[in-house]
């Protein structure tokens, strides 16, 4: 699940995530990350609609929350309505811990592979939200995405110029429509946390190579990580695959640690930049590009989640939680 970086008069805001009893602090960090936006927690209160081409996506019904058995080990930030940010310090593992990720990860990668599955025409994207939500419980885990800062569903789908966390609902694909599933598991305490972007009937071969191609920026930003890379490497990578193309690289919205926590540092910028910061061996965060056809600029709709590009134009995301290791690195969620 994407994150989003709030900067505040040069300094980010970050909330350090307590590890006994689920406790959380919040606290103000001195750091400051170029060319990030206040979007998501500030953005809400602009008119960002104005001049805007009418976008061909419209929100659906939604069902009620799914249920979660008692006996499911849930996160801390569960049944509150603020999203707890991002925590202080990176996630590095003992064994034990790498072992923990491997397992969510495993579960994860499983569960994505069958939601892909379901993506056909007339298909309904609350129905991959239910197959999903099943799928989690029935496997000892809780859904990460449920109850997140308040968000009503097991899974994000985010469904053609949708750029990110998309809220399953009563509308059904289309033949010839992208659609992006994240699915994040919590699962004895640590998240594992990845996504596809998926093709439901026939898409147009426009629509296709941007799905091929924004695989290909996670494939080859994965493929330069190991102990000591400088993490703007990975923006550098992705960047310069995309220009190839001719695409554009979402800015606003970027990889993260993961974990014992959500999203926990590092930030991960999916376009060049200059920030500091070097992988860590036994490290996890998540890299997930998000590329568009058209402009990078996000639309965030009124049930302060959705958010679609600013021209209506297609955005695909993939996205894989890594460790990192002597020999570089580890795809946990992979199949």
């Amino acid at each position: 699940m994407a994150c989003s970086i709030n900067t505040l008069s040069g300094r980010a805001t970050l909330f350090a995530a307590g590890r006994s009893h689920g406790e959380q602090a919040s606290r103000q960090l001195p750091r400051t990350f170029s060319s990030l936006t206040d979007f998501l927690f500030n953005g809400r209160n602009r008119d960002q609609t104005a001049g805007n081409k009418r976008p061909r996506l419209k929100p659906g019904k939604l069902s009620p929350r799914r249920l979660v058995p008692d006996h499911i080990l849930k996160p801390p930030y569960v049944n509150t309505r603020q999203a707890p940010g991002i925590a202080s310090g990176p996630e590095v593992h003992d064994q034990n811990g790498i072992e923990a990720m491997r397992a969510s990860g495993r579960l994860a990668a499983r569960v994505l592979e069958y939601a892909g599955t379901l993506v056909k025409p007339g298909t309904k994207t609350d129905e991959i939200d239910e197959a999903v939500h099943q799928m989690i419980i029935d496997n000892g885990a809780y859904p990460s995405p449920l109850g997140y800062g308040g968000f009503p569903k097991s899974v994000c789908t985010s469904v053609n110029e949708c750029i990110c966390h998309g809220i399953p609902d009563s509308r059904p694909l289309e033949d010839g429509d992208i659609v992006n599933i994240d699915v994040t598991v919590y699962l004895a305490g640590y998240h594992g946390d990845t996504s596809a972007t998926f093709l439901c009937g026939n898409v147009d071969e426009k629509a296709v190579k941007l799905v091929q191609v924004t695989k290909e920026c996670l494939d080859k930003a994965i493929s330069i990580c190991a102990p000591g890379v400088e993490y703007k490497k990975i923006g550098r990578t992705i960047q310069d695959i995309a220009d190839k193309h001719g695409y554009g690289v979402v800015r606003d919205f970027v990889g993260h640690g993961v974990g014992r926590v959500f999203h926990a540092d590092p930030v991960i910028l999916h376009y060049r930049n200059n920030e500091g910061g070097r992988m860590m061996l036994n490290q996890t965060f998540t890299i997930e590009p998000m590329l568009t056809m058209g402009s990078i600029k996000p639309v965030m709709w009124d049930d302060n989640w959705t958010v679609v590009t600013q021209d209506g134009s297609l955005s695909a995301q993939f996205e894989h939680t890594i460790l990192i290791t002597e020999g570089g690195a580890e795809i946990l969620t992979k199949c």
